[in-house]
C-alpha cells in the first residue's frame, strides 16, 4: 500500500541527488559497513546475521518517535525512498540519528510504477532508473546503520497479471547492479500480498532476489504458509501488517469502510505478529508494523500508531509486548465501544444526536475527550498514495470534553463520520469513528 507522501516520476531523479526478539544488543561496526547474512538452517529454514550475530527484524514502517521505537523494543526500520535519507532529526542525517540509537534500517529504492507513467519498455527510462539506483547505493552502503536494500514497493500494480513480467526482470537487472556495488546487504523487494501469479513469476523471472517482502492485513498471519505452498523457498519479511485494511472491512448500505477501534487494532498488531512467526515454516526474518506515524488513508486514524497530534495509541503498546513480553510503563486507554442511533444510519439534517464511548485507563489516569465531526473521505488514492484529509465541522459538536456528546447533523446532505479521540495525561490515546448520512 504504503507511501506516506505522494509519489510521481520525478522521484527517480531525486535519487541521485543526494519475529521474536533480537538475541541483545547487535555489535556495532562505527567504521563501515554492517556485514549482513542470511544463513541457511536445516528443514529450509533461514536465519540473519547482522555483524556475526542473529538478528530478527523487530520493525515499523516510518521513522518518526524513534527514541520511542528504541525504549518498546524495536530494532529497525524501513524507509521508502532514497530521499529520505536526506531529511535530518535533531540536526543529524536519519542515519546517523538511527545509528546513535543503535538501529537498523532498510533502505528503500523507490523504484518507479507504471500508474505513475513510468514505462518498462522505455530504455532512456530505465538505464536513467538503472544509474539513479547504483549512485544510491554507492552513496549510502557503507554507513554502518543500513540493514538491508528496499527494492522497489508494490511496483507490481494492485493487480498481477503476465504484463508485469518485464517488471520482474527488470528488478533481477537492477538487484544484480546492487550486488556488484555491495557485497554487504541483502536485497529485498516488496509486494501487495501473494495473490495471483506475481510469487511464481518472482521464482521464475528474479533470481537475484535475496528475500521477499509482503505487505499484508487482514490475510498477514498466512503468509508464510501461502509463500511455501506457491513454492517459494527463500526468506521473507511481513513489510506492512496492522488492521484489516479498509478494502477487508465490513461497509454502511452506503459504501463507507467500518473502521475497527484503536483496541481491536491492537489486538490485531498483536495476534499478527506472534502468528506470522509461528506459520512462517522458519523462513521469516522480521516484521514491520505499519505506520509508526500518522497518514491520511480512507481516515485520519485508519493506519497510524499515532494520532496527528502525537499521542501513541494501543498498537504501540501491543507492540511493545509482542517485542518484549511487557507493556510500557504507561499504557495507553482501552476502548470498548462507541454507541450512538446515528451510526450507520441515515439522519436528518440539522438534527440533535447524541454518541458514548465506554474507556478504561490501565494505570487509572485522568482521561479528556475530544469528538469530530468529519466529512467522509473522497480523495481515494491507490496503493497508499497521497490524499487530502476531509474537513472538519467543530461547531456542530454541542459540547465537548466528557465521555457523552451531543451533536448536531450537518446541514449538508451526504456521508459524514463522528470521531472520539480520548486521551490521558502521559501520551498516551485511544479512538474510535462511525458513518452516518445525512438527508
Amino acid at each position: 500500500m504504503l507511501k506516506i507522501t505522494p509519489i510521481c516520476i520525478s522521484l527517480l531523479a531525486s535519487l541521485c541527488a543526494l519475529c521474536s526478539p533480537a538475541t541483545g544488543d547487535i555489535p556495532q561496526n562505527n567504521n563501515g559497513p554492517s556485514r549482513v547474512e542470511i544463513k541457511s538452517l536445516p528443514q529450509g529454514h533461514y536465519e540473519m546475521l547482522v555483524n556475526g550475530q542473529p538478528f530478527f527484524g523487530n520493525g515499523v514502517g516510518g521513522y518518526e518517535n524513534l527514541p520511542m521505537l528504541k525504549a518498546m523494543g524495536g530494532n529497525c526500520f524501513r524507509t521508502w525512498g532514497i530521499e529520505s535519507l536526506e531529511e535530518t532529526i535533531d540536526g543529524k542525517p536519519l542515519l546517523d540519528y538511527a545509528h546513535e540509537l543503535g538501529l537498523k534500517v532498510v533502505v528503500g529504492i523507490w523504484i518507479g510504477h507504471e500508474r505513475h507513467g513510468f514505462n518498462y519498455k522505455d530504455k532512456r527510462q530505465l538505464n536513467e532508473q538503472r544509474e539513479a539506483v547504483v549512485k544510491a547505493v554507492r552513496r549510502y552502503k557503507d554507513h554502518p546503520a543500513v540493514l538491508m536494500w528496499g527494492l522497489g514497493n508494490e511496483m507490481e500494480g494492485p493487480i498481477s497479471d503476465g504484463s508485469q513480467v518485464r517488471i520482474w526482470k527488470e528488478l533481477n537487472e537492477l538487484a544484480k547492479l546492487i550486488k556488484r556495488e555491495d557485497s554487504n546487504h541483502p536485497v529485498m523487494t516488496v509486494i501487495a500480498g501473494i495473490g495471483g501469479e506475481k510469487v511464481k513469476n518472482i521464482i521464475r523471472y528474479y533470481p537475484e532476489i535475496d528475500v521477499l517482502g509482503v505487505n499484508a492485513y487482514a490475510s498477514a498471519p498466512g503468509v508464510g504458509s501461502g509463500l511455501v505452498s506457491q513454492g517459494w523457498e527463500k526468506p521473507f519479511m511481513l513489510t506492512e501488517f496492522g488492521p484489516s485494511g479498509h478494502w477487508e472491512v465490513g461497509k454502511s448500505p452506503w459504501g463507507a469502510p467500518l473502521e475497527p477501534t484503536s483496541q481491536e487494532k491492537a489486538a490485531s498488531y498483536f495476534a499478527t505478529q506472534n502468528r506470522v512467526i509461528e506459520d512462517g515454516a522458519g523462513k521469516c526474518l522480521g516484521t514491520f508494523a505499519f505506520l509508526w506515524s500518522n497518514k491520511q488513508e480512507t481516515t485520519s486514524t485508519w493506519y497510524g500508531m499515532f494520532l496527528p497530534t502525537g499521542e501513541k495509541l494501543g498498537t504501540v503498546d501491543a507492540m511493545s509486548y509482542a517485542w518484549t513480553g511487557e507493556f510500557p510503563d504507561n499504557r495507553s486507554p482501552k476502548l470498548y465501544s462507541l454507541d450512538s442511533d446515528a451510526s450507520l444510519e441515515r439522519i436528518r439534517r440539522g438534527s440533535n444526536q447524541q454518541a458514548s464511548v465506554k474507556v478504561e485507563d490501565p494505570d487509572g489516569d485522568p482521561l479528556t475527550y475530544e469528538w469530530v465531526v468529519m466529512a467522509e473521505s473522497t480523495d481515494r488514492a491507490v496503493g497508499g498514495d497521497y490524499e487530502s484529509t476531509p474537513p472538519a465541522f467543530p461547531e456542530l459538536i454541542q459540547q465537548n470534553g466528557d465521555d457523552t456528546v451531543t451533536f448536531r447533523a450537518p446541514g449538508k446532505s451526504g456521508p459524514y463520520r463522528l470521531f472520539v479521540y480520548v486521551r490521558d495525561d502521559h501520551g498516551g490515546a485511544a479512538t474510535a469513528n462511525f458513518p452516518f448520512y445525512v438527508e
